[in-house]
């Protein structure tokens, strides 16, 4: 059997006033009918409990323990930018940012359309700083990747982005080393020259929250590992916008496609997802889709704006998707209660169904439902030993 693994970024949510979740609440008659013959359960990508990043998360659902394998989250990011990274590389995750006075006011500059963060990435996109080889290159919106490339780099070092409002932050190396202080070192002076090459950008000037900075954070050194052809002799394709899914998913060695209108944000074009998840599964055996939608807007406390993009899921990709001949797993990699309007460390929903699973009695996909689901509660790689079994690709222990 083959695989089909849909990812819906920050999934899980908390009963409203009226005792609903976005999923709970929105009319997806296909998840619905996929639980109803499969089975369902909760799902910790990281533990119960643990609050997970996507990145971390993400390496946990394809069976890279983050212990072991995860590199930083700029790596990852760099990777799914496109940028061919070489081991020794230090990679930043990266931010355009609003900055007065010294002070950040706002973290993401009114989160510019990626039209215009391409424009003024033109301004600061290559430069060299004692020796070092300094990249960087906008992604989707605000965001972007800052790489170092040069001898004598350390990734161990604080980032200039504070994670709140207010004074810009000044790396500093967080273990001794020459290495980590040259690396500090660099990024200070990119941060101080990316602001002089940007305060003369013509694209936001005049602005309320101009985007006259960019603030790094997630250093990491890349490093190569084992493909998921190498640990589980699978083939994978991985089918997203985002560049840290498809970053994630080449560091593990999938086939990441390149889909017209797999933006990344809510106006990713689901259909076009969903037949390249469904060609890719003709020539591998595994495909992982997903969809940032979700996330998004639980960052923006819209249940309103949640509920309706996982209701498009189930009909723009989920309806063509459960036609295929193939184990259909459903989940998110966290939950990000809409209220909270960040990461938790609550269980998202599960479901697992196709040719040979078996079924329990939830006929209904959502947070409540799947509590009571034969899957139980599934905790970190362990979804990637069940998914493994269900294709029949599980490696006996013993003999």
């Amino acid at each position: 059997m083959k695989a089909i693994v849909l990812i819906m970024d920050g999934l899980g949510d908390l009963p409203n006033a009226k005792g609903q979740t976005p999923l709970s609440a929105a009319s997806k008659p296909n998840m619905d009918e996929l639980a109803g013959q499969g089975q369902a359960g909760l799902y910790s990508s990281i533990a119960r409990g643990v609050i997970p990043g996507s990145d971390t998360s993400h390496l946990n659902i394809f069976g890279y323990d983050y212990r072991e394998y995860y590199p930083g989250r700029g790596p990852l990011e760099a990777l799914g930018a496109g940028i061919e990274l070489k081991p020794g590389d230090i990679a930043f995750r990266a931010n355009f940012a609003s900055v007065k006075g010294g002070k950040i006011i706002d973290r993401r500059a009114g989160r510019l359309p990626t039209a215009t963060s391409r424009k003024l990435a033109r301004y600061v996109e290559k430069s060299r700083i004692d020796g070092v080889t300094v990249q960087f290159m906008n992604t989707v919106e605000h965001r972007g990747v800052l790489l170092f490339r040069g001898k004598g780099l350390g990734a161990e070092v604080s980032g200039t982005d504070p994670h709140v409002l207010g004074p810009l932050g000044v790396s500093k190396p967080l273990a001794p080393g020459a290495k980590n202080k040259k690396t500090a070192d660099v990024l200070n002076k990119f941060t101080k020259s990316a602001m002089k090459k940007l305060e003369g950008a013509g694209e936001t000037r005049g602005s309320r929250v101009p985007a006259n900075a960019i603030i790094a954070r997630g250093a990491g050194a890349y490093a190569v590992v084992p493909s998921m052809e190498d640990r589980y002799r699978i083939s994978a394709a991985c089918v997203g916008g985002g560049a840290l899914y498809k970053g994630v998913a080449k560091y593990v060695g999938m086939d990441v496609l390149e889909v017209e209108g797999a933006t990344g944000d809510k106006k990713t074009n689901l259909k076009a997802k969903a037949d390249a998840a469904a060609a890719a599964l003709k020539d591998h055996d595994y495909v992982f889709v997903h969809v940032k939608a979700t996330d998004n807007f639980s960052h923006d406390g819209n249940f309103g704006g949640k509920k309706e993009i996982i209701e498009k899921v189930d009909e723009l990709l989920v309806s063509k998707l459960m036609e295929e001949e193939a184990v259909f797993v459903i989940t998110g990699d966290h939950s990000t209660p809409v209220e909270r309007r960040s990461h938790s460390g609550h269980p998202t929903p599960l479901l697992i169904s196709g040719r040979g699973v078996r079924k329990d009695t939830v006929s209904r996909f959502d947070e409540m439902a799947c509590m009571s689901g034969g899957l139980c509660h599934v905790v970190g790689t362990e979804l990637m030993d069940i998914v493994l079994n269900e294709m029949n690709k599980a490696k006996m222990i013993g003999t």
